[in-house]
């Protein structure tokens, strides 16, 4: 039997998902999944501690990267609209074991980074009374509970999943212009900013701040994760292009309304407080205005965690209808989602968070468990970040491969008008590639905690990413050559 080129042949995940799922996500739908992943607030107060030039990277990252991402994200999408995206886009361009690989190390940062949200929600747990959950397995078991809460809403019907994410992101957001006023607020009762954006010099970049080039450019990633439901969009060509073109402009103001906020009322040490846009509103309108913008906050650190396990069980579902992953991982529950999906990458994030709050701490540095804990969380979301960072890497890659492999279907299902679509591609893939691996670069050299030298640092996380690409590495060759043999085995 002659294998059919991996650019012709469609994988089985293509019709499946269109034929046992509801097609049923719309462009809100779609804008509040991205704006939801992609603004984080507490990057905002990474990003003052460079003062003014933290806004001069704010604007370096989305030229370079956010922007060139958005439109590979938008031209991928629109030449394979299908469930899996970066995992389905790989595999056009270079192959089975190249897709497995991509969709592996998203798949994985993912599940790792589904710690993140809770972990947030307790520090600001903490913020509000300084004798609140103190320890490390007090923390552990909060975090514990939030990923199970999650575990359990994500495996409801998505329509009202959907719903959830669409009205607690529309309450998230209202954090942005409250802080905006407030700034606004501040100087016209005749306040002087607390930073001096008026010379040049300030806003000038260079290597004492260049980490902030690495916050400003992880801050944009992964503009393509929402589409992981590709499959269930309706219709496609409209949600894809009509979700990247409202909701990357509003992320990218999100950014720069809180950037400043923080650094015109509280300056360069909001940086040093994760705390400091619920302090802002209190310094300018009183508690009551800190405690709305608090909920604000708390509300996204509550439903991301239900987001992520949502979409990347679907990395995980298409790889079993696939035949790279065992059947039973695919399977759908009664409400038409990928139930032990979510259950396993679920019992993947406990581990993990049991790991470092219940264990580690207390068996390596029982004098000082919660200065272990920190360290180890930090050192865990950093490594998640470079293997997130690299699968981003194949978006561009993809790119361009796709506009030499699919020249016809460039033509039909093109952004640009014909001439331009391929030097407008290549315009954004070049400094996309650079941008992701000088982020890259900046993370593995400048320790994001100071319990931790440089020297150790880079050698830490470097070693646990080399590690999970070391696991994504062999998978896809087992995952590859399981596939090659279903389809040896599988009669014509």
């Amino acid at each position: 039997m002659t294998q059919e080129p991996a650019e012709k042949k469609e994988l089985m995940s293509e019709s499946y998902v269109p034929r046992t799922m509801p097609v049923q996500l719309n462009t809100l739908d779609m804008t509040a999944n991205y704006m939801l992943l992609l603004f984080n607030i507490t990057i905002s107060t990474l990003l003052v501690g460079s003062g003014a030039a933290g806004i001069s990277y704010l604007l370096l990252g989305a030229l370079v990267f956010f922007l060139p991402c958005a439109v590979v994200t938008a031209q991928l999408a629109l030449l394979f609209p299908h469930e899996g995206a970066l995992y389905n886009w790989s595999y056009k361009a270079l192959g089975q074991y190249w897709s497995f690989f991509s969709g592996f190390c998203a798949w994985l940062s993912g599940a790792l980074l589904i710690i993140g949200g809770p972990e947030l929600f307790v520090t600001y747990l903490q913020n509000l009374h300084s004798g609140w959950l103190s320890e490390p397995w007090q923390q552990g078991l909060v975090i514990i509970g939030l990923l199970i809460l999650s575990c359990l809403i994500a495996q409801q019907r998505l329509r009202l999943v959907q719903n959830m994410i669409n009205i607690l992101t529309i309450i998230y957001f209202m954090a942005v212009p409250l802080m905006g006023l407030a700034a606004l607020i501040w100087l016209w009762e005749g306040h002087a900013t607390a930073t001096s954006l008026t010379h040049p010099s300030e806003w000038s970049l260079g290597p004492t701040n260049f980490i902030t080039f690495g916050y400003a450019t992880f801050a944009y990633l992964s503009t393509e994760v929402p589409l992981i439901l590709g499959g269930e969009m309706l219709p496609k060509r409209q949600v894809i292009t009509r979700h990247l073109l409202w909701g990357t402009p509003i992320v990218f103001a999100s950014y720069l309304i809180t950037s400043l906020a923080m650094l015109m009322v509280q300056g360069q040490q909001a940086a040093y407080n994760g705390f400091a846009p619920v302090l802002l509103m209190d310094m300018v309108f009183g508690k009551w205005a800190g405690d709305l913008v608090l909920v604000c906050i708390l509300i996204y650190f509550f439903i991301v965690p239900v987001f992520f396990n949502s979409t990347f069980s679907r990395l995980l579902m298409v790889g079993a209808i696939d035949k790279h992953l065992p059947r039973q991982v695919g399977l759908l529950n009664g409400n038409r989602v990928p139930g032990n999906a979510i259950i396993f990458q679920t019992a993947i994030s406990l581990s993990f968070a049991a790991i470092i709050f219940l264990v580690i701490p207390y068996l390596i540095a029982p004098s000082s468990p919660s200065d272990f804990a920190t360290e180890a969380y930090n050192v865990l979301i950093a490594a998640a970040t470079l293997v997130w960072a690299l699968s981003v890497m194949f978006l561009f890659i993809d790119t361009l491969v796709c506009t030499y492999r699919y020249t016809d279907l460039l033509n039909k299902q093109s952004l640009f008008p014909k001439p331009f679509v391929r030097p407008i591609l290549w315009l954004c893939c070049i400094p996309g590639l650079l941008s992701c691996l000088t982020a890259m670069i900046t993370t593995v050299i400048y320790p994001w905690i100071p319990q931790i030298s440089a020297g150790s640092w880079w050698y830490i996380v470097g070693g646990l990413a080399l590690a999970c690409l070391g696991v994504a590495a062999i998978g896809s060759m087992i995952a590859n050559s399981g596939a090659r043999w279903q389809d040896l085995t599988t009669p014509d």
